[in-house]
């Protein structure tokens, strides 16, 4: 396998006294014994030995998790553009909930999916009626904290072809009157008053005057409005811009998968902030990749929730939201306050839990900062690493008696049902990453991207528990390295610069030819201008598996395959027509070619010594295949599936035998 690593670049748990006086009540034998669990098998170091990447002729790398050699641009058909994904999350959720808020101490409350729906069309209408048009030249500013009207805003916008523009405090007053200048943004819906003025203030100094209409999702004051009137601005209320659009109803006008979609500001070390102008093909495929590589563990179902509060204005939590609302799934948003993001998750019950590292760090800091004693870190420690053991083995689950004794609490904290934890912007600590896969007792991912190519661009592969890198390709786009000769690095070492093509990676800079230039070869590759360097992991070769099984007397050609996701090898078999008959008779097994190629008893034949051959040959159990299918063509040239050098074309070879290998899982699971 080859991963990635990037070089540049109240209490969640409270030891439990009942547990203490339980173990001190407790003999020394009898503790010992609780303790001496017997040491789990080896099936993690099996799935990190899969290869998780193919090479092409170009030195890029690409996933080998994909449906063939194209690169992935959609998952579902019905859902190639952001309109389209959140109609089918519509269409098959029921009109279930689909966003969810609070006020303090209090349960959620819910808007279904036909309501935020209708709401959209609604706004959309009614910023028609405000002079915008449905076409993907009308840019719409979005200046507010996470809560249902952004995604209702959003909506509005991808229900007639707009596009939107994110607007966040973090830029700075600068920024902001740079970016509603540069994209010509006549229209901004902000959540609050204070936002209102802000914007009224650059328009009042004359550096926006292109910023007609404001429109509010809370209440304001009238002399607001009166402020606006001075300086030629409208401010509106959301609800009355949606009560025009009910009155006033446009029948949707949905966009390609080739519109544009967004346009992300990004601030940089220097100048001015770049507009990464994303499509929604864009956003769909980069998504789609997420779906691909987790499909057959943690698939995303119409009953998950996810806890919103990374901020919207960013690509990562809009594209795992998006993965949600594409399932028919909910959300459910933060009330805003960071500390108390705990309090929200126990009201949730989330099961998705996206975090950057800083977090995760806070909450390893905070448990073990409960551990006031050493007998209590060490115990917490020696939890740990029992857990670990597990899931250096694949085993993912929070009933372990660990689990009871040391971190129920912990998992408790987050909602107690969190199944998936989605990590990225910068590297996480192997450290925090190890401990927290163990006592939360969920899958927890990180990923390496940038909005330049959505969000994501490589991601951990199933199975492959390990910490210190950011996973492999995703299926959507390829990854190359290229020197950097006044850094020092060389791609023959296996490090450079990153550099990423495919259907996620973005259309270019709004209104900046120079610096798009800069970011975007002339052959679409994006360099991210972060160093990377490929790490080697052990790596069962199958040309050389194949080179043992091809001994097999029957045997004229074989093709193993390995899938990352998979806890075993299969293999497709040609066998020899002229050494098969006699080979099969010897067995007692009577027939033509064609009548052996579809005997079991004879394919069972065929495995067993091709197994026995592995076993002289020194092959692990992972590394013998555990099912077989008979083929009774031979692999040529002419079928497509040899190259014209004679080497077996491996891509072509798992596509076209796709069903049989299917069928072959299904049968050794």
């Amino acid at each position: 396998m080859l991963t990635f690593f990037l070089v540049s670049g109240g209490s969640l748990w409270l030891f439990s006294e009942f547990i203490l006086s339980l173990l001190e009540k407790m003999q020394t034998q009898e503790i010992l014994r609780m303790l001496r669990l017997p040491e789990l098998g080896d099936l993690g170091q099996f799935f990190r030995s899969l290869s998780a990447t193919t090479l092409d002729s170009g030195g890029a790398r690409r996933s080998v998790i994909g449906d063939g050699p194209q690169l992935l641009t959609h998952y579902y058909d019905d859902a190639r553009t952001m309109y389209e994904v959140f109609r089918r999350g519509l269409s098959i959720s029921g009109n279930g909930p689909c966003l969810g808020f609070r006020n303090p101490k209090k349960p959620y409350q819910w808007l279904s999916y036909q309501e935020v729906a209708d709401r959209a069309e609604f706004l959309g209408s009614g910023l028609l009626q405000h002079n915008c048009k449905p076409c993907t030249d009308q840019f719409i500013g979005v200046f507010a904290q996470n809560r249902p009207e952004w995604i209702i805003a959003e909506l509005a916008c991808y229900t007639y072809s707009m596009v939107v523009v994110p607007l966040y405090d973090t830029l700075g007053p600068g920024a902001i009157r740079y970016i509603i200048d540069t994209a010509d943004i006549s229209t901004v819906i902000v959540d609050k008053p204070q936002k209102a003025v802000v914007l009224l203030e650059h328009v009042e100094r004359k550096e926006t005057p292109g910023l007609k209409l404001i429109i509010l999702m809370e209440p304001f004051e009238e002399a607001l409005k009166d402020r606006g009137q001075d300086c030629g601005v409208v401010i509106k209320s959301m609800q009355a811009v949606e009560d025009c659009g009910q009155r006033n109803h446009h029948v949707p006008v949905p966009p390609k998968p080739s519109d544009l979609s967004i346009v992300c500001f990004t601030s940089g070390t220097t100048g001015n902030p770049k507009g990464a102008m994303l499509t929604h093909g864009n956003v769909v495929a980069d998504f789609s990749g997420f779906l691909k590589v987790t499909e057959k563990v943690i698939f995303p179902r119409q009953d998950d929730v996810l806890i919103s509060f990374l901020p919207l204005a960013h690509m990562f939590e809009r594209v795992i939201q998006s993965v949600v609302y594409c399932h028919g799934g909910r959300v459910g948003f933060f009330q805003g306050d960071i500390r108390l993001l705990s309090d929200d998750m126990k009201a949730l019950c989330p099961t998705i839990f996206p975090v950057v590292p800083r977090l995760l760090n806070r909450m390893y800091d905070k448990i073990f900062s409960q551990a006031d004693t050493s007998l209590k870190r060490w115990l917490l420690e020696f939890a740990a690493k029992r857990k670990q053991a597990e899931v250096r083995s694949g085993i993912i689950r929070n009933d372990s008696i660990w689990d009871e004794l040391f971190f129920h609490k912990i998992q408790a904290s987050l909602g107690g049902c969190v199944r998936m934890i989605v990590t990225g912007a910068a590297p996480a600590s192997p450290t925090v990453l190890g401990f927290l896969r163990a006592a939360l007792g969920c899958q927890v991912y990180e990923g390496y991207g940038q909005t330049e190519c959505t969000a994501g661009c490589t991601f951990t592969t199933p199975g492959d528990w390990t910490s210190g890198h950011v996973g492999a390709p995703l299926p959507c786009n390829h990854i190359k390295l290229v020197d950097v000769k006044e850094l020092n690095y060389w791609t023959s070492k296996g490090e450079g610069e990153i550099c990423v093509r495919g259907p996620n990676v973005f259309k270019g800079y709004l209104k900046d030819p120079e610096r798009t230039k800069e970011a975007l070869d002339d052959d679409g590759w994006l360099h991210t201008g972060d160093i990377g360097k490929w790490l080697p992991g052990e790596y069962i070769a199958p040309e050389m598996i194949e080179n043992i099984y091809i001994r097999s007397e029957p045997v004229a050609q074989v093709y193993v395959h390995g899938d990352s996701l998979k806890a075993s090898l299969v293999g497709i078999v040609v066998p020899d027509p002229e050494v098969m008959p006699s080979w099969a008779q010897k067995r007692g097994i009577e027939g033509t070619y064609a009548e052996l190629c579809t005997n079991e008893e004879l394919k069972k034949a065929v495995l067993e010594d091709m197994v026995r051959l592995g076993k002289e040959s020194g092959l692990h159990s992972f590394e013998q295949v555990k099912a077989i299918h008979i083929h009774s063509d031979m692999f040529s040239v002419q079928n497509g599936l040899l190259t014209p050098t004679l080497k077996a074309k491996r891509p072509e070879l798992r596509e076209y035998f796709k069903k049989q290998i299917e069928e072959l899982y299904s049968i050794s699971m």
